[in-house]
């Protein structure tokens, strides 16, 4: 990684990390309760009428370092009634910290993205933010956002927000990485835009001979910035002999979105413990898979039995393990859903757990009649 493709590609768009992800939600009040409440984030900051907004509502969560702002329409019609309408509920931007809003929006959009808003500064009595943005697959947007000037509680326009009762946090730390389905033939084309237009380079790819079952069968490539703080993985749907979890998420979402949203843990046991005491519920993973894991991934820090007992899968690579868990959709639709992730040295995504994992997936599909 040391040529000057690399370095270049680095130096035009340095990412400091993942801002916020930011959900348009039929009902942001009570999505807001259930992740303070399920998942325990807590109240950051909000928007509504009595700030002055009279369109949208927004609430602003955080857990450590992951930022979930969730937002509805207050009026018919508009934007985000029309995203409601054709996707459900689902994320709509991604936003990446950054030092320069203007200047990530130069770089960018002069290498092909198209704009979705042109450098604007908000400010209000805490300083001025700078934010910025660009469309990426389906209706997904980035937005760039510089903070540095700015000690409110988010972003000017928001007022604090406590709620009346404490969230008890549940040890998720940071977002590991956010997975992105779109079309047929349509992978290749968004990991080109990454890496030209915001300077990623492909970390590891999947074919449908790693990622296939009896019945479904995809594609994945993994698509990270210079310093590896946002990855990206790219799903396309592979032929099957059934209809697979790709082809169903694009189905009911119209489109191609935001699969899933990886967050780690420093200890999924103690997580996964709570976010089930909680209500979320988690893909059911056979016992017939810890059998013959160990033989298959070597010795680890961990007693089988708590991780046999929540479900949690278990991969290695050249540079350690990791242990991983993924909830059921947390959305009406079979669409969105989370990943719980702890990496003890593996930098890499499960490959070793594809299969168990995707049976899992398609037990959910058969039993909603979209096999």
């Amino acid at each position: 990684m040391n040529t000057n493709t690399s370095t270049n590609r680095k130096d035009f768009l340095p990412l400091m990390g993942t801002d916020f992800v930011e959900l348009y939600v039929g009902n942001a009040k009570q999505a807001a309760y259930y992740y303070q409440k399920a998942w325990g984030f807590e109240p950051v900051a909000y928007k509504g009428l009595e700030t002055g907004s009279k369109d949208s509502v927004s609430y602003v969560l955080q857990q450590d370092k992951i930022r979930l702002v969730l937002t509805s329409p207050l009026k018919p019609d508009g934007d985000i009634n029309a995203h409601i309408n054709r996707h459900g509920d689902g994320v709509k931007t991604i936003a990446l910290w950054v030092d320069d809003a203007a200047k990530s929006w130069k770089e960018t959009t002069a290498r092909g993205a198209k704009s979705y808003l042109e450098p604007k500064t908000l400010q209000d009595e805490n300083g001025e933010a700078v934010i910025s943005g660009i469309h990426t697959y389906g209706e997904t947007v980035h937005l760039f956002v510089e903070r540095k000037n700015y000690r409110g509680p988010f972003l000017p326009g928001y007022k604090k927000w406590t709620a009346p009762t404490a969230s008890k946090p549940v040890g998720l730390k940071y977002i590991d990485h956010m997975v992105g389905n779109v079309g047929w033939n349509e992978m290749n084309q968004w990991c080109e835009f990454y890496a030209k237009v915001m300077g990623f380079e492909q970390l590891v790819s999947f074919d449908d001979k790693d990622i296939s079952t009896e019945y479904t069968a995809l594609m994945s490539k993994v698509m990270s910035n210079g310093n590896g703080r946002v990855k990206f993985p790219i799903n396309e749907p592979a032929e099957g002999r059934k209809k697979s979890q790709i082809e169903e998420y694009i189905d009911f979402y119209n489109g191609a979105g935001v699969q899933h949203i990886a967050v780690a843990t420093d200890n999924i046991i103690e997580t996964v413990t709570q976010l089930k005491h909680n209500g979320v519920e988690f893909l059911y993973v056979p016992e017939s898979y810890y059998d013959t894991v160990l033989q298959r991934v070597g010795e680890i820090d961990e007693d089988l039995a708590p991780l046999k007992e929540l479900g949690i899968l278990i991969d290695r690579d050249d540079e350690g393990y990791l242990l991983q868990l993924f909830t059921k959709p947390v959305l009406d639709r079979p669409t969105m859903f989370f990943e719980i992730i702890q990496r003890k040295g593996a930098k890499s995504f499960g490959k070793g757990n594809f299969k168990a994992l995707f049976e899992a997936i398609e037990r959910e599909q058969e039993s909603r009649g979209t096999l």
